[in-house]
């Protein structure tokens, strides 16, 4: 007991001190110091180790509908303006049936296969882009998380969040998911809405042969006499009914769009009818 009194007092554990520790903010966690933050190495969850939420699934599906609407839009535009321009200016040359159908036909399907071709090369490039640019910024999150955090809290900075908070809103925003934050704000690129090049080239196939379909058979079906003016009329119509559908699927106001896609589609006709009548006169 005497070796035991003589010994000087301690103090109790929890009143030794000790080094403060970083806290995930990045902040002292020892009372009367404050630091400013300091970005930890961000977690990049991907794709393989959360399930993505209800937001992300509503946010991939609506930017494929968003896409499947562009192409099936432009598809049977270019559908019914190409088509008709082709069996117009073939009618300027000649009264044959058999060549109005053969040059209408293959306009159709032609026109059909580029268009799907062409969508499916465009949206695959842009696709490749896009998971291309989301690899490099994972690969760069792991290698300088603190520069890439810099760069994020610049992005934030340059959409309006003020300077004493663009921070932890940047911290708050890579604890939840980092490279998605990363994308999404610095790049404008959201992986869960990278889009499929097959909908949309199915979608541009479809909607390309149905566009071609209507001057076909307007073409065909009118007497030699009326096919200009009923062609016209079927292609008016057809324009129209697609701007307004369109407008009113895109949310957007129809009066204008519909006009400018009517009088491009009737000056193509125009042309295309004024070339065939000419050739046709100085071949016949």
């Amino acid at each position: 007991m005497a070796l035991v009194d003589s010994l000087p007092p301690t103090a109790p554990p929890s009143a030794r001190p000790r080094p403060a520790a970083p806290t995930a903010a990045g902040t002292s966690s020892a009372p009367g110091t404050r630091r400013g933050p300091a970005p930890a190495a961000p977690s990049t969850p991907t794709s393989a180790s959360r399930a993505p939420s209800d937001l992300e699934r509503e946010r991939a599906s609506r930017s494929e509908r968003v896409n499947r609407l562009r192409a099936g839009v432009l598809g049977a535009n270019d559908g019914i303006v190409s088509v008709a321009g082709l069996a117009v200016g073939v009618a300027g040359a000649t009264t044959d049936i058999r060549w109005l159908l053969i040059s209408g036909l293959a306009a159709l399907v032609a026109g059909a296969l580029s268009m799907a071709m062409g969508e499916y090369v465009s949206v695959s490039t842009q696709r490749d882009t896009d998971r291309a640019l989301i690899a490099r910024t994972r690969a760069d999150l792991a290698a300088q998380p603190r520069r890439e955090h810099g760069h994020l809290v610049e992005a934030l900075t340059e959409t309006g969040i003020p300077d004493d908070v663009v921070e932890s809103v940047a911290d708050s925003l890579e604890r939840h998911d980092a490279l998605d934050a990363h994308t999404r704000f610095r790049h404008g690129v959201e992986g869960d809405a990278v889009v499929s090049p097959w909908g949309a080239a199915i979608t541009s196939l479809v909607s390309f042969a149905i566009g071609g379909v209507i001057p076909l058979l307007a073409i065909l079906i009118s007497p030699a006499i009326w096919r200009l003016p009923v062609t016209m009329a079927a292609v008016v119509i057809a324009l129209g009914v697609l701007g307004m559908v369109s407008a009113r699927l895109g949310q957007a106001q129809a009066r204008r769009a519909t006009v400018r896609t009517i009088a491009g589609g009737l000056l193509a006709l125009l042309v295309t009818y004024g070339i065939g009548a000419a050739l046709g006169v100085a071949i016949g």
